[in-house]
């Protein structure tokens, strides 16, 4: 389990080659990696926001009720892993224009991995400081991004150049993604189950 996350933290460019060489199901990746690793930032976020409060840094923080939290932690759950489906499919998209034409699931199971980094900065929302858990997202999406610049070309077997087009047309939509998310995480982690209710 987990048994790809210190290689592509530590050594990158030998852990892509693995995973390539790897004929993983999305089932394995799901119920090996991504389930694991999306619950850090909603757990370590249930913890923060109902036993330290969100705050700015000062005295003032704003605790959450654990059933708000709890139900506003399953939306966000449920919210990660469909962006993680989402996109590999922008991927399986995206690289449609090249010889390689990888599948759908080569394209989850290449996105499940690429957001390794993006999952474990969630660890700083145990202590929700806003601006300390904006600057752990930041980082998360700088290694993520090199993570993906550097898989892509050898993953849609295109050359350095054409990768970098694809790499930043997909981090462009992921930010994109992520925005929403941020977004929707403020809203839900900020009114817990009225902002539920309302939705269901």
């Amino acid at each position: 389990m987990l048994t790809h996350v210190w290689g592509l933290l530590a050594h990158p460019h030998r852990e892509w080659k693995q995973i390539q060489h790897e004929r993983e199901t999305l089932t394995h990746l799901y119920a090996h990696h991504v389930l694991a690793l999306s619950a850090v930032p909603v757990v370590c976020a249930f913890i923060g926001t109902t036993q330290v409060g969100w705050g700015l840094g000062g005295d003032r923080t704003i605790l959450l009720h654990p059933l708000d939290a709890f139900y506003a932690g399953c939306v966000f759950y449920l919210t990660i892993l469909a962006a993680v489906y989402l996109m590999g499919s922008v991927i399986h998209w995206l690289g449609q224009r090249y010889s390689a034409h990888p599948s759908r699931r080569a394209c989850v199971i290449f996105a499940g991995y690429i957001a390794t980094p993006m999952f474990l900065s969630g660890i700083v929302a145990l202590y929700p400081i806003i601006w300390l858990c904006l600057l752990a997202g930041i980082i998360g999406l700088c290694y993520t991004a090199y993570l993906l610049y550097i898989g892509i070309p050898a993953f849609l077997g295109i050359s350095s150049e054409e990768g970098f087009i694809v790499s930043s047309s997909t981090l462009a939509i992921g930010v994109l993604v992520l925005e929403a998310m941020l977004a929707a995480t403020v809203l839900l982690w900020g009114y817990g189950e009225r902002i539920i209710l309302s939705i269901l």
